[in-house]
């Protein structure tokens, strides 16, 4: 059986590290990306993950990414957009150049790695590519408008994708985190109790799921929060 090949882009502590640690346990090759590569070191010595340079804003660099990781093992079988920014505060206050780097980051960085999975996968009608979304990709909070137009702009972006690729074989996901991740030290969320943010390798657990699934029946959205987080 040919080996998969895991690609994670906008890679880090956290949700990113619990997917290469899954997708290294499943036997899979994994490539992580990010624009700094210096902080994977440690990830790539644990996972035996090979990390790639990439700024997901950046036309070039991500078909480079994409050719590069071909080069080394081949068309992914998964990929995970994990990549995000935002620009805080009130929205009469906030930056403009800020605000278009955040978007150009979470929505527009979206569709070029969306994209370049699309094409690398097409030829072989196979392969998934998943987005990670958050409580903001359907309800806007307050001092977060620039979020809020990332993710649902990466949200619209994946459900238009999932139905124009599906029934070409490529299985596209958009998962909502609803609610905080754990941090990678083991902190919790505040003091809210120790199962009050969602622990990173169990959300792991469920893109894996989906990237299994049989395409009889596939999932092209999934919420997760913890069990005492609100609606």
């Amino acid at each position: 059986m040919t080996r998969e090949i895991a690609l994670i882009v906008g890679a880090g502590a956290g949700l990113s590290a619990a997917l290469a640690r899954r997708a290294a346990q499943d036997g899979m090759a994994v490539a992580i990306a990010a624009r700094n590569i210096e902080k994977l070191d440690p990830l790539a010595a644990e996972t035996g993950a090979v990390p790639f340079a990439c700024d997901v804003a950046d036309e070039a660099q991500v078909d480079a990414l994409f050719a590069a990781v071909a080069t080394r093992f081949g068309v992914p079988n998964l990929v995970v957009f994990n990549a995000a920014a935002r620009a805080r505060g009130p929205v009469d206050g906030l930056d403009a150049a800020a605000v278009k780097q955040a978007l150009l980051v979470s929505a527009y960085g979206g569709f070029l790695v969306g994209r370049a999975g699309a094409r690398a996968m097409l030829p072989r009608g196979s392969g998934s590519i998943f987005f990670t979304g958050a409580s903001a990709s359907v309800k806007g909070f307050a001092n977060s408008s620039s979020f809020a137009m990332g993710k649902f702009g990466l949200r619209g972006l994946a459900q238009s994708m999932a139905r124009e690729l599906a029934p070409k074989g490529i299985h596209v996901g958009h998962f909502i985190i609803d609610g905080a991740i754990q941090a990678g030290d083991g902190s919790r969320l505040r003091d809210k109790g120790p199962e009050a943010a969602l622990d990173p390798a169990a959300i792991a657990d469920s893109y894996f799921h989906m990237h299994r699934q049989s395409r009889s029946a596939w999932t092209w959205e999934m919420e997760l929060r913890p069990f005492v987080e609100t609606f």
